[in-house]
């Protein structure tokens, strides 16, 4: 039967050549806008026969700063690209995208090089591996969670929900319904209940069902900080009565279209809840997808997935490389675009 499994394998593999082609495609379709307004904009300046000069750096400034990589950012990217290009005693502007290209993956890569990928995590840590899920109400964290669910699910993981944002009188329902859709289990209770009491509940479930992951759902109530810094403490000290290493994860999930706003929010969580990274939706909404650069830089923190689209598969788990390669995917300065980067497991 040896030709039979080889076939097997062949067939797996071209599978997931499929999956990974169309996952490319769905993210460059999520960054089309981006691209549209950013490359376009550097294409433009970096046209072939244009010299090098300060007025072309001030004017690339610019562009980058309008993308929402942001100022301080944009300013260490463009010194480096300068510094290179004086090494290599380049001249023309265009010669200059393809060392863009390269800074922009430098920024992720030097923060994520420590951090594994969340599959990896979840798959190699003591389960149930439990993941706190934080943001303020209108960012997706709702339909991030049931994607998010839906995906683990796939992978034949026995996921479990647990409904502990219980202010909001429509929140349970929402979650139900995408908790349904993913095919998984969800533990709640009635409208007004003790948010830690649902987070123990959930994650004694779990232990007693032996679940591989917890996604726990919070409220996200900035008008009320110390009502949330309070909540967010218990809901961590309660867990770690049943599991002392919980959560394993706090994934904080911020709108991309917002752009610059969505770091003051991280920043504002990072002062009550230790995040372990960040989830960017509404990546195809926005013609400033830049701020996933920014994000990056500025938190110092990973981000776990984008969301390019509505549907349950339009939740990617983030790989820098595919998300440079799709970004630069219409310039010919950038790498060859005819093979996605791989990515991330």
């Amino acid at each position: 039967m040896g030709w039979f499994r080889k076939l097997k394998e062949k067939v797996t593999q071209a599978t997931d050549t499929v999956k990974e082609a169309v996952r490319f495609d769905r993210l460059k379709q999520g960054l089309a806008k981006t691209r549209s307004s950013l490359i376009g904009t550097l294409e433009n300046l970096l046209r072939p026969g244009r010299r090098i000069n300060p007025e072309l750096f001030e004017e690339l400034e610019a562009t980058l700063i309008t993308a929402d990589i942001g100022v301080n950012l944009t300013m260490e990217i463009l010194e480096r690209v300068e510094a290179e290009a004086k090494r290599q005693k380049l001249e023309d502007a265009s010669q200059l995208l393809s060392l863009l290209h390269q800074e922009i993956l430098h920024t992720f890569t030097q923060v994520l090089q420590d951090h594994p990928p969340l599959i990896q995590r979840i798959t190699t840590r003591e389960k149930p591996y439990v993941i706190l899920v934080v943001g303020v109400n209108g960012v997706g964290k709702t339909t991030t969670i049931g994607k998010l669910a839906y995906q683990l699910k796939q992978m034949g993981m026995e996921v479990l929900i647990g409904a502990a944002d219980t202010f909001r009188a429509a929140a349970n329902e929402q979650l139900e319904i995408w908790a349904r859709r993913a095919g998984v289990d969800i533990i709640q209770q009635k409208q007004g209940a003790d948010p830690a009491a649902v987070a123990f509940d959930t994650l004694q479930a779990a232990q007693h069902r032996q679940a591989d992951v917890v996604l726990i759902d919070t409220a996200g109530r900035l008008h009320n900080k110390e009502g949330l810094m309070r909540e967010l403490s218990k809901i961590s000290r309660v867990l770690k009565k049943l599991k002392p290493s919980a959560p394993d994860d706090v994934l904080l999930v911020l709108d991309a279209t917002i752009g610059q706003n969505a770091l003051q929010q991280a920043r504002t969580f990072q002062q009550f809840v230790p995040l372990t990274g960040v989830i960017l939706t509404k990546l195809d909404g926005t013609a400033k997808g830049g701020i996933v650069v920014a994000v990056t830089h500025e938190l110092q923190l990973p981000v776990e997935y984008v969301g390019v689209g509505e549907g349950l598969e339009d939740l990617q788990p983030f790989d820098p490389e595919a998300f440079v390669e799709a970004l630069f995917a219409e310039t010919a300065a950038s790498p060859s675009s005819s093979s996605p980067a791989t990515a991330a497991p």
